[in-house]
């Protein structure tokens, strides 16, 4: 004859007052929750507008450097600093360590920004607008952006890439039209 826990059957017991309140409040609040991702999804304007296309690593180069010999307008130590025309494809690519080349575009001016990576998995982070993306070898985004105040954005690498990773940033300009 075995003897019974104190606990046994402590599912049979009633649920007190003030803890089925919480858990119905808890409830309420997660299914809250739930649908405002949902509604903030649609009408939120959060989500960037974005494509993805296959292409070869050597083939997203040659656009960038196509673009890159066409539209410089300077350079910033070794690295060209690129204006395309307001409108235009403007292409970014990611390499061990670096964003290639640094872009200026103009406020106001609407373009399609192709990302990709000609060698491991990056992080595209557009600081201080928070715009993330991951960029993948093999595949070319594109990201539609009119960019509405003038500065200096940084970019950060937010994918852990090797060894120089802490190192692998870019730039973007914006500038009032001249």
């Amino acid at each position: 004859m075995g003897i019974a826990s104190p606990r046994a059957g402590w599912w049979k017991e009633p649920i007190h007052k003030v803890e089925l309140i919480w858990i119905i409040v808890a409830f309420l609040w997660g299914l809250g929750m739930f649908f405002m991702m949902i509604y903030w999804h649609g009408v939120g304007n959060q989500n960037l507008s974005n494509e993805a296309y296959r292409i070869t690593p050597a083939a997203y180069a040659a656009k960038v450097d196509k673009m890159t010999e066409e539209y410089t307008v300077r350079q910033e130590g070794a690295f060209p600093v690129v204006r395309p025309p307001p409108g235009s494809d403007v292409y970014m690519m990611g390499r061990v360590y670096m964003w290639w080349p640094m872009l200026e575009l103009v406020k106001g001016e609407t373009y399609r920004l192709h990302l990709s990576s000609i060698d491991l998995q990056h992080g595209f982070s557009l600081q201080p607008v928070n715009i993330n993306l991951q960029v993948h070898p093999g595949y070319e985004s594109v990201v539609t952006m009119t960019p509405n105040q003038t500065g200096q954005f940084g970019i950060v690498c937010n994918e852990y890439c090797g060894f120089g990773h802490h190192t692998m940033t870019g730039r973007i300009y914006v500038v009032d039209n001249k």
